[in-house]
């Protein structure tokens, strides 16, 4: 870090900089070193694509493991605090005992993360099954993660992160609402909005009947508001709030059960910025209750109108769906369900009548968040085929952010040198645009801490841009 300022320092006096920093930027395009240097030092605003436990990078979660001597699966490279049965596990200290440690580590730095990632397994395959490998290194240990991110956000001129914290812990029992499952997916088959509504009506009562309410109290003001406060995670240079987000993968009655307590939780606590919904949208679950979902939106806003929702959609590509499975996600994410914002939309050229769906996205001020580097390993999509420039060419309103930035090894400033590079008619005013979308955009409750976040912005661009001037 320190010797990025320095290097940077010392390009400006050489240069002298009697142009602006638009001038200079247009001067580096192609240079990578150089591009890194700049965007290190610009003020980047907010992250608002943020999966925490994918934020994290493998090394610190890693040395808990070795230091709490967690149990390791030599097969899958997944850790337990308790010994599963049946599996070849092991303790981290009997691998070290047997001088195996060392290689075992590499493997899982590997299988974590994307690090020397050589095309051994598909890339989705590997982001996504990782997430469960290390999440008992999570349980417990938010407090730790939380530090790391800001401190590395600060480091890199990133003043605010929109994170996915964790689920909503709830033990209800809803067996007795199970025939709820088989009623709403009949109605879904048939699109038949009008009984889904109904049901989900029915549903939600049986819910406050079994005060659904006391888990989304219980975590915003046990878990969120304590952790929030105790790390003291807001001051001058930093603020952070939390998304809370349910399962794509989850049966019909439990994900509307999560949903209806994250409703009630972003309701109540302005820490809390808005709901999202998570897990491959290509898995099983996900495909054939995608527009139930968006019906559940669509019924929880109806309750709690005032919660804003941004929504993983169109996060597919050509191959890894059947075709006809790329033309609705997006159209149905924001006309069904009512999205506030639209998680990586990659799908969007294949989308049924795209062009009238970005012309309302543009009218209506609904981003799309862009995560470069995500999109480029999990999708294989990137540069041309990547529709950032669709997206440019509506005008539709535009957020740069890192998606899993521990997972893929990346952080904020490696988004903006991947942008700068791609697309060369993306010039300074435009990316500062960007920055100023991240707080504009973001969900954050309190108008205050908002405008508080642009002041702050205004301020760190004022600092900036002089760097460019004699």
């Amino acid at each position: 870090m320190t010797r990025i300022i320095t290097i940077f320092c010392f390009l400006i006096t050489q240069i002298g900089f009697s142009q602006s920093a638009e001038s200079y930027l247009e001067k580096i395009r192609n240079n990578e070193a150089l591009l890194t240097a700049f965007f290190q030092q610009m003020p980047k605003g907010g992250d608002l694509h943020h999966h925490f436990s994918g934020s994290v990078y493998a090394e610190p979660l890693l040395e808990r493991a070795i230091a709490e001597d967690f149990y390791l699966n030599l097969e899958t490279l997944g850790v337990s605090k308790t010994k599963p049965s049946n599996e070849p596990w092991e303790k981290f200290s009997s691998l070290k005992n047997q001088s195996k440690l060392d290689y075992y580590q590499q493997l899982i730095m590997q299988t974590w993360s994307i690090k020397d990632y050589n095309g051994s397994v598909p890339s989705d395959d590997l982001f996504f099954d990782s997430f469960m490998k290390f999440e008992p290194t999570i349980a417990g240990h938010f407090a730790e993660g939380m530090l790391e991110l800001k401190k590395r956000a600060i480091a890199e001129n990133v003043s605010y992160i929109e994170t996915q914290l964790s689920t909503i812990p709830c033990d209800m029992n809803v067996s007795d609402l199970a025939d709820f499952n088989t009623k709403l997916r009949e109605a879904a088959n048939q699109k038949d909005e009008k009984t889904v509504l109904k049901l989900l009506d029915e549903l939600y009562k049986a819910l406050q009947k079994k005060e659904a309410r006391k888990y989304a109290d219980d975590f915003n003001n046990n878990f969120l508001a304590k952790l929030h406060k105790d790390l003291k995670i807001d001051d001058e240079k930093f603020t952070m709030r939390y998304q809370n987000f349910v399962l794509r993968f989850m049966e019909p009655v439990d994900l509307f059960k999560n949903l209806t307590i994250a409703f009630i939780s972003s309701s109540e606590s302005k820490l809390t910025a808005g709901i999202n919904i998570v897990s491959p949208e290509h898995g099983e679950n996900s495909m054939k209750d995608y527009w139930l979902h968006m019906v559940m939106f669509k019924y929880c806003h109806t309750k709690f109108p005032a919660v804003k929702y941004t929504l993983h959609a169109g996060e597919l590509t050509l191959g890894l769906v059947q075709p006809e499975e790329l033309t609705w996600h997006i159209n149905d994410a924001i006309h069904v369900a009512g999205a506030n914002r639209i998680g990586h939309g990659v799908d969007i050229a294949y989308e049924a009548n795209s062009y009238d769906l970005l012309r309302y996205m543009s009218k209506n001020n609904i981003p799309i968040e862009i995560n470069l580097a995500s999109n480029e390993f999990i999708l294989k999509v990137k540069e041309n085929r990547h529709p950032f420039t669709l997206y440019k060419e509506f005008n539709v309103p535009i957020v740069i952010s890192t998606d899993d930035a521990g997972i893929l090894r990346t952080n904020m400033t490696e988004q903006y040198v991947l942008l700068a590079k791609r697309y060369p008619d993306v010039n300074y005013e435009t990316i500062k645009n960007y920055v100023y979308n991240s707080i504009n955009y973001s969900f954050i409750q309190d108008e205050s801490v908002k405008k508080q976040l642009i002041k702050d912005l205004d301020n760190r661009f004022k600092i900036f841009e002089a760097k460019f001037k004699n």
